[in-house]
Protein backbone atom coordinates (compact mmCIF):
# COMPACT_ATOMS: atom_id res chain seq x y z
CA UNK A 1 0.00 0.00 0.00
CA UNK A 2 1.41 3.38 -0.99
CA UNK A 3 0.73 6.02 1.62
CA UNK A 4 1.98 9.57 1.72
CA UNK A 5 0.97 11.54 4.81
CA UNK A 6 0.86 15.29 4.61
CA UNK A 7 0.49 16.16 8.29
CA UNK A 8 3.30 16.94 10.68
CA UNK A 9 5.23 14.13 12.29
CA UNK A 10 6.49 15.90 15.37
CA UNK A 11 5.16 14.94 18.76
CA UNK A 12 3.52 18.35 19.02
CA UNK A 13 1.83 17.88 15.65
CA UNK A 14 0.60 14.44 16.64
CA UNK A 15 -0.80 15.77 19.86
CA UNK A 16 -2.55 18.59 18.04
CA UNK A 17 -4.02 16.12 15.57
CA UNK A 18 -5.32 13.96 18.37
CA UNK A 19 -6.87 17.01 19.97
CA UNK A 20 -8.53 18.10 16.71
CA UNK A 21 -9.87 14.63 15.88
CA UNK A 22 -11.33 13.09 19.00
CA UNK A 23 -12.45 9.49 18.78
CA UNK A 24 -16.19 9.01 18.53
CA UNK A 25 -17.96 7.93 21.68
CA UNK A 26 -19.54 4.50 21.62
CA UNK A 27 -23.02 5.89 21.18
CA UNK A 28 -21.99 8.36 18.45
CA UNK A 29 -23.03 7.42 14.93
CA UNK A 30 -20.65 8.26 12.09
CA UNK A 31 -22.38 9.57 8.99
CA UNK A 32 -20.71 8.59 5.71
CA UNK A 33 -21.65 9.97 2.30
CA UNK A 34 -20.98 8.48 -1.13
CA UNK A 35 -21.14 10.45 -4.39
CA UNK A 36 -21.52 8.32 -7.52
CA UNK A 37 -21.01 9.28 -11.16
CA UNK A 38 -23.37 6.57 -12.43
CA UNK A 39 -26.45 4.71 -11.25
CA UNK A 40 -26.01 2.03 -8.61
CA UNK A 41 -27.56 -0.41 -11.05
CA UNK A 42 -24.95 0.15 -13.76
CA UNK A 43 -23.60 -3.35 -13.20
CA UNK A 44 -20.05 -1.96 -13.20
CA UNK A 45 -18.02 0.74 -11.45
CA UNK A 46 -20.73 2.46 -9.42
CA UNK A 47 -22.37 -0.85 -8.58
CA UNK A 48 -19.16 -2.04 -6.91
CA UNK A 49 -18.77 1.18 -4.94
CA UNK A 50 -22.31 0.78 -3.66
CA UNK A 51 -21.73 -2.85 -2.77
CA UNK A 52 -18.81 -1.63 -0.68
CA UNK A 53 -21.09 0.94 0.99
CA UNK A 54 -23.45 -1.86 1.95
CA UNK A 55 -20.55 -3.82 3.42
CA UNK A 56 -19.65 -0.77 5.53
CA UNK A 57 -23.18 -0.87 6.93
CA UNK A 58 -22.94 -4.61 7.51
CA UNK A 59 -19.57 -4.30 9.25
CA UNK A 60 -20.42 -1.40 11.59
CA UNK A 61 -24.12 -1.93 12.09
CA UNK A 62 -25.84 0.89 13.98
CA UNK A 63 -22.51 2.68 14.54
CA UNK A 64 -22.78 4.20 11.06
CA UNK A 65 -25.31 5.86 8.84
CA UNK A 66 -24.59 5.96 5.12
CA UNK A 67 -26.14 8.19 2.47
CA UNK A 68 -25.49 8.31 -1.25
CA UNK A 69 -26.33 10.23 -4.39
CA UNK A 70 -26.16 8.44 -7.73
CA UNK A 71 -25.75 9.73 -11.30
CA UNK A 72 -24.04 12.96 -10.25
CA UNK A 73 -22.51 14.87 -13.19
CA UNK A 74 -18.85 15.78 -12.89
CA UNK A 75 -18.67 19.51 -12.18
CA UNK A 76 -20.78 22.02 -10.26
CA UNK A 77 -23.50 19.49 -9.46
CA UNK A 78 -20.96 17.38 -7.58
CA UNK A 79 -19.97 20.33 -5.39
CA UNK A 80 -23.62 21.03 -4.65
CA UNK A 81 -24.23 17.38 -3.65
CA UNK A 82 -21.18 17.24 -1.37
CA UNK A 83 -22.08 20.57 0.20
CA UNK A 84 -25.54 19.27 1.01
CA UNK A 85 -24.07 16.08 2.51
CA UNK A 86 -21.72 18.11 4.70
CA UNK A 87 -24.53 20.41 5.81
CA UNK A 88 -26.63 17.37 6.72
CA UNK A 89 -23.96 16.15 9.12
CA UNK A 90 -21.68 13.87 7.11
CA UNK A 91 -18.40 13.17 8.89
CA UNK A 92 -16.75 11.48 5.90
CA UNK A 93 -17.55 11.77 2.19
CA UNK A 94 -16.27 9.48 -0.57
CA UNK A 95 -16.27 11.16 -4.01
CA UNK A 96 -15.88 8.25 -6.37
CA UNK A 97 -15.02 9.65 -9.82
CA UNK A 98 -12.02 11.45 -11.33
CA UNK A 99 -14.12 14.43 -12.42
CA UNK A 100 -15.16 15.10 -8.83
CA UNK A 101 -11.62 16.21 -7.99
CA UNK A 102 -11.98 20.01 -8.00
CA UNK A 103 -15.50 19.92 -6.52
CA UNK A 104 -14.09 17.82 -3.66
CA UNK A 105 -11.27 20.27 -2.99
CA UNK A 106 -13.66 23.23 -3.16
CA UNK A 107 -16.16 21.65 -0.77
CA UNK A 108 -13.43 20.57 1.64
CA UNK A 109 -12.28 24.18 1.98
CA UNK A 110 -15.76 25.14 3.15
CA UNK A 111 -16.00 22.28 5.66
CA UNK A 112 -12.57 21.77 7.30
CA UNK A 113 -14.02 19.48 9.99
CA UNK A 114 -15.40 17.00 7.41
CA UNK A 115 -13.10 14.33 5.99
CA UNK A 116 -13.14 13.74 2.22
CA UNK A 117 -11.80 10.88 0.13
CA UNK A 118 -11.48 11.26 -3.64
CA UNK A 119 -11.15 8.24 -5.94
CA UNK A 120 -8.61 8.24 -8.81
CA UNK A 121 -7.54 11.87 -8.39
CA UNK A 122 -4.33 13.51 -7.23
CA UNK A 123 -5.24 16.71 -5.35
CA UNK A 124 -5.06 16.49 -1.56
CA UNK A 125 -5.56 18.76 1.44
CA UNK A 126 -5.42 18.37 5.22
CA UNK A 127 -8.97 16.98 5.12
CA UNK A 128 -8.84 15.38 1.64
CA UNK A 129 -7.26 12.00 0.97
CA UNK A 130 -7.01 10.17 -2.36
CA UNK A 131 -7.29 6.54 -3.30
CA UNK A 132 -7.28 4.40 -6.41
CA UNK A 133 -6.67 0.87 -7.62
CA UNK A 134 -3.96 -0.38 -9.94
CA UNK A 135 -6.51 -1.35 -12.56
CA UNK A 136 -3.72 -1.73 -15.09
CA UNK A 137 -2.59 -4.90 -13.32
CA UNK A 138 -5.94 -6.52 -14.01
CA UNK A 139 -5.97 -5.24 -17.57
CA UNK A 140 -2.68 -6.99 -18.22
CA UNK A 141 -4.26 -10.30 -17.20
CA UNK A 142 -7.28 -9.69 -19.41
CA UNK A 143 -5.04 -8.52 -22.24
CA UNK A 144 -3.25 -11.86 -22.21
CA UNK A 145 -6.54 -13.72 -22.51
CA UNK A 146 -7.65 -11.38 -25.29
CA UNK A 147 -4.46 -11.94 -27.27
CA UNK A 148 -4.78 -15.69 -26.94
CA UNK A 149 -8.48 -15.84 -27.79
CA UNK A 150 -8.76 -13.59 -30.84
CA UNK A 151 -9.07 -15.39 -34.16
CA UNK A 152 -9.21 -12.27 -36.31
CA UNK A 153 -6.22 -10.70 -34.50
CA UNK A 154 -8.38 -7.61 -34.04
CA UNK A 155 -9.23 -6.45 -30.52
CA UNK A 156 -11.59 -3.56 -29.90
CA UNK A 157 -11.20 -1.27 -26.90
CA UNK A 158 -13.94 1.10 -25.71
CA UNK A 159 -12.27 3.93 -23.79
CA UNK A 160 -14.00 6.54 -21.66
CA UNK A 161 -11.90 9.70 -21.24
CA UNK A 162 -8.24 10.34 -22.20
CA UNK A 163 -6.90 10.55 -18.64
CA UNK A 164 -3.79 8.69 -17.40
CA UNK A 165 -5.84 5.94 -15.73
CA UNK A 166 -7.52 5.01 -19.01
CA UNK A 167 -4.36 5.38 -21.12
CA UNK A 168 -2.50 3.11 -18.66
CA UNK A 169 -5.19 0.49 -19.09
CA UNK A 170 -5.01 0.57 -22.88
CA UNK A 171 -1.22 0.27 -22.83
CA UNK A 172 -1.20 -2.54 -20.25
CA UNK A 173 -3.80 -4.52 -22.17
CA UNK A 174 -1.99 -4.04 -25.47
CA UNK A 175 1.45 -4.99 -24.11
CA UNK A 176 0.07 -8.22 -22.64
CA UNK A 177 -1.97 -9.06 -25.74
CA UNK A 178 1.00 -8.41 -28.01
CA UNK A 179 3.22 -10.70 -25.94
CA UNK A 180 0.58 -13.42 -26.19
CA UNK A 181 -0.02 -12.86 -29.91
CA UNK A 182 2.47 -10.78 -31.95
CA UNK A 183 -0.10 -10.34 -34.76
CA UNK A 184 -2.70 -8.61 -32.62
CA UNK A 185 -4.07 -5.16 -33.49
CA UNK A 186 -6.01 -2.76 -31.26
CA UNK A 187 -8.76 -0.48 -32.47
CA UNK A 188 -9.72 2.12 -29.86
CA UNK A 189 -13.00 4.02 -29.75
CA UNK A 190 -13.25 6.96 -27.35
CA UNK A 191 -16.81 7.14 -26.00
CA UNK A 192 -16.25 10.24 -23.82
CA UNK A 193 -18.54 8.86 -21.14
CA UNK A 194 -18.23 6.63 -18.11
CA UNK A 195 -21.77 5.33 -18.43
CA UNK A 196 -24.00 5.58 -21.48
CA UNK A 197 -25.36 2.19 -22.61
CA UNK A 198 -26.44 3.49 -26.01
CA UNK A 199 -23.02 4.98 -26.80
CA UNK A 200 -21.24 1.92 -25.45
CA UNK A 201 -23.39 -0.41 -27.54
CA UNK A 202 -22.77 1.66 -30.67
CA UNK A 203 -19.02 1.61 -30.01
CA UNK A 204 -19.02 -2.18 -29.56
CA UNK A 205 -21.05 -2.71 -32.74
CA UNK A 206 -18.72 -0.47 -34.73
CA UNK A 207 -15.68 -2.39 -33.49
CA UNK A 208 -17.30 -5.73 -34.28
CA UNK A 209 -18.16 -4.52 -37.79
CA UNK A 210 -14.49 -3.66 -38.24
CA UNK A 211 -13.52 -7.25 -37.50
CA UNK A 212 -12.94 -7.27 -33.73
CA UNK A 213 -13.86 -10.57 -32.11
CA UNK A 214 -12.71 -9.46 -28.65
CA UNK A 215 -14.04 -6.36 -26.87
CA UNK A 216 -12.32 -4.71 -23.93
CA UNK A 217 -13.87 -1.71 -22.20
CA UNK A 218 -13.17 1.04 -19.72
CA UNK A 219 -16.81 2.11 -19.52
CA UNK A 220 -19.27 0.92 -16.95
CA UNK A 221 -22.36 -0.66 -18.51
CA UNK A 222 -22.97 -4.18 -19.77
CA UNK A 223 -24.10 -2.87 -23.17
CA UNK A 224 -20.91 -4.06 -24.94
CA UNK A 225 -21.61 -7.57 -23.65
CA UNK A 226 -25.11 -7.46 -25.07
CA UNK A 227 -23.65 -6.39 -28.42
CA UNK A 228 -21.11 -9.20 -28.27
CA UNK A 229 -23.82 -11.74 -27.44
CA UNK A 230 -25.94 -10.52 -30.34
CA UNK A 231 -23.03 -10.76 -32.78
CA UNK A 232 -21.99 -14.26 -31.70
CA UNK A 233 -18.37 -15.48 -31.72
CA UNK A 234 -17.30 -12.33 -29.89
CA UNK A 235 -16.01 -12.30 -26.30
CA UNK A 236 -15.93 -9.49 -23.75
CA UNK A 237 -14.69 -8.79 -20.22
CA UNK A 238 -16.39 -7.43 -17.11
CA UNK A 239 -15.32 -3.90 -16.17
CA UNK A 240 -15.12 -2.98 -12.47
CA UNK A 241 -17.56 -5.74 -11.52
CA UNK A 242 -17.99 -9.33 -12.59
CA UNK A 243 -20.91 -8.69 -14.99
CA UNK A 244 -21.76 -12.30 -14.26
CA UNK A 245 -25.10 -12.22 -16.06
CA UNK A 246 -23.11 -12.81 -19.26
CA UNK A 247 -21.19 -15.85 -17.98
CA UNK A 248 -19.80 -18.14 -19.27
CA UNK A 249 -19.70 -16.25 -22.57
CA UNK A 250 -19.39 -13.67 -24.03
CA UNK A 251 -18.01 -12.48 -20.67
CA UNK A 252 -15.00 -14.74 -20.13
CA UNK A 253 -13.40 -12.90 -17.19
CA UNK A 254 -13.46 -9.54 -15.45
CA UNK A 255 -11.70 -6.92 -13.40
CA UNK A 256 -13.47 -6.51 -10.06
CA UNK A 257 -12.88 -3.42 -7.93
CA UNK A 258 -12.94 -4.44 -4.28
CA UNK A 259 -13.40 -1.18 -2.36
CA UNK A 260 -14.96 -2.57 0.82
CA UNK A 261 -11.82 -3.20 2.90
CA UNK A 262 -10.57 0.31 2.17
CA UNK A 263 -13.87 1.94 3.03
CA UNK A 264 -14.15 0.00 6.26
CA UNK A 265 -10.59 0.95 7.20
CA UNK A 266 -11.16 4.64 6.57
CA UNK A 267 -14.47 4.76 8.44
CA UNK A 268 -12.77 3.04 11.36
CA UNK A 269 -10.02 5.67 11.28
CA UNK A 270 -12.63 8.43 11.57
CA UNK A 271 -14.21 6.60 14.51
CA UNK A 272 -10.83 6.24 16.20
CA UNK A 273 -9.75 9.82 15.54
CA UNK A 274 -6.73 8.60 13.55
CA UNK A 275 -7.82 9.61 10.04
CA UNK A 276 -5.11 11.43 8.09
CA UNK A 277 -4.82 12.68 4.51
CA UNK A 278 -3.24 9.79 2.64
CA UNK A 279 -2.73 8.60 -0.90
CA UNK A 280 -3.46 4.91 -1.48
CA UNK A 281 -2.83 3.00 -4.71
CA UNK A 282 -3.33 -0.75 -4.32
CA UNK A 283 -3.60 -3.59 -6.78
CA UNK A 284 -3.96 -7.33 -7.07
CA UNK A 285 -1.61 -8.18 -4.21
CA UNK A 286 -3.50 -6.29 -1.46
CA UNK A 287 -6.82 -7.39 -2.99
CA UNK A 288 -8.19 -4.06 -4.23
CA UNK A 289 -8.15 -5.47 -7.78
CA UNK A 290 -9.54 -8.95 -8.33
CA UNK A 291 -9.76 -11.15 -11.43
CA UNK A 292 -13.17 -12.69 -11.91
CA UNK A 293 -13.70 -16.34 -12.68
CA UNK A 294 -12.18 -17.27 -16.05
CA UNK A 295 -14.73 -19.14 -18.16
CA UNK A 296 -15.12 -20.53 -21.68
CA UNK A 297 -11.43 -20.44 -22.58
CA UNK A 298 -8.95 -23.32 -23.07
CA UNK A 299 -7.34 -24.66 -19.92
CA UNK A 300 -3.86 -23.53 -20.96
CA UNK A 301 -5.03 -19.95 -21.52
CA UNK A 302 -6.69 -19.92 -18.11
CA UNK A 303 -3.57 -21.34 -16.44
CA UNK A 304 -1.35 -18.72 -18.10
CA UNK A 305 -3.64 -15.88 -17.06
CA UNK A 306 -3.75 -17.07 -13.46
CA UNK A 307 0.03 -17.37 -13.42
CA UNK A 308 0.35 -13.74 -14.57
CA UNK A 309 -2.15 -12.71 -11.89
CA UNK A 310 -0.22 -14.55 -9.20
CA UNK A 311 3.17 -13.21 -10.31
CA UNK A 312 1.83 -9.65 -10.26
CA UNK A 313 0.34 -10.23 -6.80
CA UNK A 314 3.66 -11.57 -5.51
CA UNK A 315 5.61 -8.62 -6.92
CA UNK A 316 7.50 -10.90 -9.31
CA UNK A 317 6.21 -9.26 -12.49
CA UNK A 318 5.30 -5.70 -13.45
CA UNK A 319 3.01 -5.21 -16.47
CA UNK A 320 5.22 -2.34 -17.65
CA UNK A 321 8.59 -4.08 -17.95
CA UNK A 322 11.08 -3.21 -20.71
CA UNK A 323 12.15 -3.24 -23.37
CA UNK A 324 9.32 -0.87 -24.27
CA UNK A 325 9.21 2.10 -26.61
CA UNK A 326 6.79 4.97 -26.91
CA UNK A 327 4.47 5.12 -29.90
CA UNK A 328 6.95 7.25 -31.88
CA UNK A 329 9.65 4.59 -31.49
CA UNK A 330 11.70 6.44 -28.87
CA UNK A 331 13.01 4.34 -26.03
CA UNK A 332 10.99 4.34 -22.82
CA UNK A 333 12.12 1.35 -20.75
CA UNK A 334 15.31 -0.64 -21.22
CA UNK A 335 15.45 -4.43 -20.99
CA UNK A 336 14.25 -5.48 -17.53
CA UNK A 337 13.50 -1.93 -16.42
CA UNK A 338 10.07 -1.26 -14.88
CA UNK A 339 7.99 1.89 -15.02
CA UNK A 340 8.04 4.21 -12.03
CA UNK A 341 4.78 5.31 -10.43
CA UNK A 342 5.29 8.97 -11.33
CA UNK A 343 5.34 8.15 -15.04
CA UNK A 344 2.35 5.84 -14.75
CA UNK A 345 0.33 8.38 -12.80
CA UNK A 346 0.89 10.98 -15.51
CA UNK A 347 0.84 8.67 -18.52
CA UNK A 348 -0.17 10.61 -21.63
CA UNK A 349 1.32 8.48 -24.42
CA UNK A 350 0.71 5.19 -26.21
CA UNK A 351 3.33 2.49 -26.38
CA UNK A 352 4.82 1.41 -29.68
CA UNK A 353 2.47 -0.57 -31.87
CA UNK A 354 -0.73 1.25 -30.97
CA UNK A 355 -2.14 3.40 -33.75
CA UNK A 356 -4.11 6.63 -33.69
CA UNK A 357 -3.82 9.70 -31.52
CA UNK A 358 -4.89 10.26 -27.94
CA UNK A 359 -7.61 12.95 -27.98
CA UNK A 360 -6.95 16.23 -26.22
Amino acid sequence: MIRRTFLGTTLLGAAALAFMQPAFAQDDKVKVGFVYVGPIGDGGYTYEHDQARLKVEEHFGDKVETVYQESVPEGADAERVMTQMALSGADLIFATSFGFMDPTINTAKKFPDVKFEHATGYKRADNVGTYSARFYEGRAVLGHIAGKMTETNKIGYIASYPIPEVIRGINASYIAAKKANPDVEFNIVWAFTWFDPAKEADAAKALIEQGADVILQHTDSTAPHAAAAEAGNVIAFGQASDMAEYKPSPRVSSIIDNWAPYYIDRVQAVMDGTWESDDTWDGIGPGMVEIGEITAVPDDVKAEALEIRDRIAAGEYHPFTGPLNRQDGSEWLKEGETADDATLLGMDFYVEGLTGDIPN
